[in-house]
C-alpha cells in the first residue's frame, strides 16, 4: 500500500464540533486504517464561529490576545483577537457579540458593542490589518453597536444618544463620526459567506431575524430601522454582503472595510493553496452540505483547490442534502449513524468512522 499525503481542511460543524474537533477526529479515523500516511492538519473556516481557532492552530506564531467587552446583553464578556506574526488582527464577532452568549434570545435588544471593543483594542495595541470574522452573530443593529466602540456617535431628534440594539435603530436622527477611529493603514477585510443585501426580502432582518428571535412585526421594524441608517450613513445597502450579521457588514463597509469570502480570504491567510497542491487527498466537510454549500463556503472552496492540484477531494458532512459534485467520495454523518439525532449526539465518534471510512476508498 502506498503511503498517502492527507489534507485534512474542514470547517466546523456548527453546533456539535468545532473546526479543530472535526479535524483531529478525522484524523483519528483514517489513521486507524491507513497509520503510514501523512496528514496536514488544517481546520478552516468562512468568517463564522471558530475562525479565530482555525487561525491559531494553522498560522505558526499567532496569538491569542485576552480582552474583556460589552456581551451582546450588556453582560462582561472575557473574550480575545489574534495577532498575527505579519502583524495583522483577526476579530471574530460570535466571541464578543454571537448568539451562543444569548439566553433567551434578545432579538431587539442584542448589540455589537463588544465586537466594536475588541476591534478597538486591535487597533489600538498597533496592528497593520484587521480580518473580521461576521459569522453567529446575535443582533440585528446594522453595526451601530461596533461602530460606537470605534467612536462615531448615533444621536436622536434631541441629541440624546440611542439605545443599543435594534430598537434604537428607528430613533437615529444624526450621526457624528468626528471621533471614529480610521481603518489600519493596511486595510480591514471583512470574513463572511453572507451575500445577501442590507434590505428588503433578502436583507438582514428578513431572512436572518428569526434566527435571532424577532417575529413578524419585530422583522419589520428592525429593517425599518435599516433603512433609517442606511439614508444617514449614505453607504449603497444593496452591496453584496451588507446584511450579513444583522447588518453589521453594511456599517463596516461605511467605516471603511472591504467585504470578502470568507473561505477564501481564510485560505489564502493560512496558505491552505499550498497545503493542499503538496496532498494527494484532501478531506473536508462542514455540518450541513446544501443547495448554498457552493456559494464561497469551506467545501466548494477547498474542491477548487483540490482540483486545480490534481489532488482527490473527499467530502464530510453532517448532512448532505445536495449532490456533492466533484468530490470523488462523501460521508453523511446522518446516514452513518443512523438519524440526525444519533450524528449530533456523539458527533466526534461519527467523525472518527467517516475518517475511517473514507480512508478505505483510496
Amino acid at each position: 500500500m502506498t503511503d498517502l499525503r492527507v489534507a485534512i481542511t474542514p470547517d466546523s460543524f456548527k453546533g456539535t464540533a468545532t473546526a479543530i474537533e472535526v479535524t483531529t477526529a478525522l484524523a483519528e479515523g483514517w489513521l486507524s486504517v491507513r497509520p503510514g500516511d501523512t496528514l496536514i492538519r488544517m481546520p478552516l473556516a468562512d468568517g463564522g464561529e471558530g475562525t479565530l481557532d482555525a487561525f491559531e492552530l494553522a498560522v505558526p506564531g499567532a496569538r491569542r490576545m485576552p480582552v474583556t467587552v460589552s456581551g451582546p446583553d450588556g453582560r462582561q464578556v472575557e473574550a480575545s483577537w489574534i495577532l498575527l506574526p505579519d502583524n495583522s488582527g483577526v476579530v471574530e464577532l460570535a466571541v464578543t457579540s454571537g448568539i451562543t452568549l444569548l439566553h433567551p434570545l434578545q432579538p431587539m435588544e442584542a448589540h455589537t458593542l463588544g465586537f466594536g471593543q475588541a476591534i478597538a483594542a486591535a487597533i489600538d495595541s498597533g496592528v497593520d490589518r484587521l480580518y473580521l470574522a461576521l459569522g453567529g452573530s446575535s443582533s440585528t443593529d446594522g453595526g451601530v453597536g461596533a461602530l460606537t466602540a470605534l467612536g462615531a456617535e448615533f444621536a436622536d431628534a434631541e441629541g440624546r444618544p440611542v439605545p443599543p440594539g435594534g430598537r434604537g435603530l428607528g430613533a437615529v436622527a444624526s450621526i457624528d463620526t468626528t471621533h471614529l477611529r480610521a481603518v489600519p493603514a493596511g486595510g480591514a477585510t471583512i470574513l463572511s459567506d453572507v451575500t445577501n443585501p442590507l434590505l428588503g426580502p433578502n436583507g438582514a432582518a428578513t431572512v436572518f431575524g428569526p434566527q435571532k428571535g424577532a417575529a413578524a412585526e419585530q422583522v419589520a421594524e428592525l429593517d425599518a430601522g435599516l433603512r433609517r441608517l442606511a439614508a444617514l450613513l449614505g453607504t449603497d445597502p444593496e452591496t453584496p454582503g451588507a446584511g450579513a450579521a444583522g447588518g453589521t457588514g453594511y456599517g463596516l463597509i461605511a467605516w471603511g472595510a472591504v467585504m470578502a469570502s470568507g473561505a477564501e480570504a481564510v485560505g489564502e491567510v493560512m496558505h491552505a493553496p499550498d497545503a493542499v497542491a503538496s496532498a494527494t487527498v484532501v478531506i473536508t466537510g462542514e455540518g450541513r452540505f446544501d443547495g448554498q454549500s457552493d456559494a464561497g463556503k469551506v467545501p466548494s472552496y477547498v474542491r477548487a483547490l483540490a482540483e486545480a492540484a490534481g489532488a482527490t477531494p473527499l467530502l464530510v458532512a453532517g448532512a448532505i442534502t445536495a449532490e456533492p459534485t466533484g468530490f470523488a467520495a462523501a460521508v453523511s454523518l446522518t446516514e452513518l449513524a443512523g438519524s440526525a439525532d444519533a450524528a449530533m449526539t456523539d458527533t466526534v465518534h461519527w467523525l472518527r468512522e467517516a475518517g475511517a471510512r473514507l480512508a478505505r476508498t483510496v
